[in-house]
C-alpha cells in the first residue's frame, strides 16, 4: 500500500512519517510513504524530506516547482504511488495514523473517507467546511451521509481513473465520483493541530470553491440564464401593461427612477454574465492547452 502525504512548511513531518510507518510496520506487508512538498516556504523543508527518505527505506520524496496547492500535490503524489491502495492524509497531525487500519478494513471498496465526529477547526472554517458539503450535494451528487475529507483511502482502480482525467484545475472529490460511486465513510479521530498554522487562506479557499462550482458544473451559467429569462419575462409583462395603460386609458407613464433601477439592475447582470462566461472560457483555454496540473522539480530515489 502507498501513502501519501502533501507537505508544506510542516514542522511536524519526522513525527508523522515515524507513526505512520510505526502502523504500517505493525500491520506488515510492503508500504510505501510518499511526502510531496508544495514548494514549502521554509528553505529547510526539502533537506529535512530528503534526509527522510535517505535514512528510510520506505519513503521518497518529491518536491514541486511551485506552490501548486494541495490538491495537485495530492494528484502527484497518487501519481508516484505503487500501491494497489492508496491513503492520503494531512501533514499537520489532525489525522491520526493510528486511523488508517479503520480505513483498511473497508479496502474492498473503491474509496473510504474518514469522517471527524467533533472537528477541531476554527468557527469559520467549520461554518465554510458545511456550506461546501451542501455544494458537494448539489453539485457532484454527493451522499447526504458522506462528509468528504482529505484523509482517505483510494483503490488502484480509481487513482488510475482519476489520472487519467487531464485538468489544470483538480478537484479530488470530483474525479474520484467521476470513477466511481462506490464510497463509504468511517468514523476518525481529529486532532487538534500540533505545531504552525493552516495553509488554507481565504484565497485558497475562494480558488478551492471556484474549482468546484466553475471547473465541475454549469450551476452559474444555468443560475444566470434562468435569472435572464425571468427578467425577460417581468420585462414583456411592463411593457404590455405600459402599452394598455397609454392605448386604452391614455396614461402616460412615469417613474425615471425606477427605469434608471431596472436598467442599472440588467445591466450589472449583462456585466457579471460576461465575467462569468469570460471565466468559463478561460478554464477552457487553458484545458485545450493542456497546461500540466502541476511540475516536479525534483525526487529522491
Amino acid at each position: 500500500m502507498s501513502v501519501v502525504v502533501p507537505v508544506y512548511d510542516s514542522p511536524a513531518i519526522e513525527e508523522l512519517t515515524s507513526r505512520i510507518e510505526g502502523v504500517l510496520s505493525a500491520r506488515g506487508g510492503d508500504y510505501e510513504i510518499i511526502l510531496v512538498d508544495d514548494a514549502s516556504r521554509d528553505p529547510a523543508m526539502w533537506p529535512a524530506l530528503r534526509k527522510l527518505a535517505e535514512t528510510r527505506a520506505n519513503v521518497r520524496a518529491v518536491q514541486l516547482s511551485r506552490n501548486f496547492g494541495q490538491q495537485a500535490a495530492t494528484l502527484c503524489g497518487l501519481r508516484e504511488s505503487r500501491g494497489d491502495v492508496v491513503v492520503t492524509l494531512d501533514d499537520d497531525l489532525q489525522h491520526d495514523p493510528a486511523d488508517i487500519p479503520l480505513l483498511l478494513a473497508h479496502a474492498g471498496r473503491d474509496i473510504v473517507i474518514g469522517q471527524f465526529a467533533t472537528r477541531e477547526h476554527s468557527l469559520p472554517r467549520r461554518i465554510g467546511s458545511r456550506v461546501k458539503r451542501m455544494f458537494d450535494r448539489l453539485i457532484l451528487g454527493a451522499p447526504r451521509d458522506v462528509q468528504f475529507t482529505s484523509f482517505r483511502l483510494l483503490s488502484r482502480t480509481v487513482v488510475d481513473g482519476m489520472l487519467s482525467i487531464r485538468t489544470p484545475h483538480p478537484f479530488l472529490p470530483a474525479l474520484m465520483l467521476h470513477v466511481s460511486r462506490d464510497l463509504v465513510g468511517v468514523p476518525v479521530t481529529h486532532g487538534k493541530r500540533s505545531a504552525g498554522r493552516s495553509g488554507y487562506t481565504l484565497r485558497k479557499l475562494v480558488r478551492h470553491f471556484s474549482n468546484l462550482l466553475i471547473s465541475n458544473s454549469s450551476l452559474l451559467l444555468r443560475a444566470v440564464a434562468y435569472a435572464g429569462a425571468s427578467l425577460a419575462v417581468v420585462s414583456f409583462i411592463l411593457a404590455a401593461w405600459a402599452i394598455e395603460r397609454r392605448l386604452v386609458n391614455h396614461v402616460h407613464a412615469q417613474g425615471w427612477t425606477s427605469l434608471f433601477a431596472a436598467l442599472l439592475l440588467i445591466g450589472g447582470l449583462l456585466l457579471f454574465s460576461v465575467g462569468l462566461i469570460g471565466e468559463y472560457l478561460i478554464r477552457i483555454v487553458e484545458t485545450t492547452e493542456a497546461k500540466p496540473t502541476y511540475i516536479v522539480r525534483r525526487r529522491t530515489g
